[in-house]
């Protein structure tokens, strides 16, 4: 059996497609009541206001993320292979724009003006990332599949910056080879 979409599900869809659109405060209640075709009371049942919409929709594309890493975890052993199908995926998803975007990095981009409720959801996303990663740089240069040159954490957060920024230049550019034409690079100077 599986569980068909809620109304706050398809409140939560159109907000993540209208922030990778424009952001934070490219939208509001009205636009996803045209979208979703309800009114927005409606809406304001489900989330009082705008910071607990986004709250909530951060808050689900953490644990969106998490799964997506332990289903990783569990199908693809091999360090590097991890990597490679994290930054494939990106590359999936912006060539056939389905997510185009990663939602926190754009979110992070705007933290100064966020709410803080948002700010910190952004952050831990951040944070759970980086930690991903590093573990995955550090049992690959532990078994000798990755060569690092600085320390597991520098060359997480440098992976992270640049799968993000790769985004942002097939974004800038419209074309999606952009987002692969800098991210291989990075993925075979770390290839021992």
């Amino acid at each position: 059996m599986t569980n068909s979409p809620t109304r706050a599900d398809d409140i939560l869809r159109c907000t993540r497609s209208l922030i990778i659109r424009g952001g934070y405060d490219s939208f509001s209640y009205a636009d996803i009541s045209s979208v979703v075709g309800i009114r927005k009371a409606s809406i304001h049942h489900h989330f009082p206001s705008k910071s607990d919409l986004v709250r909530t929709l951060v808050a689900k594309y953490r644990e969106e993320g998490e799964a997506g890493i332990a289903e990783l975890e569990r199908h693809v052993p091999d360090p590097l292979e991890q990597l490679r199908a994290y930054v494939g995926y990106w590359e999936k998803c912006i060539t056939d724009a389905t997510h185009p975007f990663c939602v926190c990095a754009l979110l992070a981009a705007e933290i100064p003006v966020l709410p803080e409720a948002v700010v910190l959801e952004v952050r831990a996303h951040f944070r759970r990332l980086s930690d991903w990663l590093t573990s995955v740089l550090e049992r690959g240069a532990a078994q000798g599949r990755l060569a690092l040159t600085g320390t597991a954490r520098a060359e997480a957060e440098t992976l992270m910056a640049t799968v993000h920024g790769a985004m942002l230049s097939a974004r800038a550019y419209g074309d999606a080879t952009t987002f692969g034409a800098i991210t291989r690079p990075l993925l075979e100077r770390i290839t021992a």
